[in-house]
């Protein structure tokens, strides 16, 4: 489960970079072009989302992680490149 929990990490962080792209360069340029990823992109990012936390929940407690480590993974997935950073982190080792 933690080889699948790395792999939604990735997409997951991915995806919100995605999301940000979208914003940042795409919408003043290109607005049509914006609305129209903006469902897809924000769908994805959505799904991976709630997918990351229900896992890092699932092996918080398979993994006995304490809370901080559980805390700051959570935390990982609000924040840009967290998921890169606690994959590094925190996920290497195990």
């Amino acid at each position: 489960m933690l080889k699948i929990f790395k792999i939604v990490a990735l997409l997951e962080g991915v995806s919100y970079l995605a999301l940000f792209t979208n914003m940042l360069a795409v919408k003043p340029t290109n607005p049509v072009l914006y609305k129209t990823l903006l469902f897809p992109i924000g769908m994805a990012h959505g799904v991976l989302f709630v997918s990351y936390i229900i896992l890092a929940i699932m092996l918080k407690f398979e993994q006995n992680w304490d809370w901080k480590k559980f805390g700051i993974i959570c935390l990982g997935s609000l924040i840009p490149f967290g998921t890169f950073y606690v994959d590094k982190k925190y996920l290497q080792n195990v």
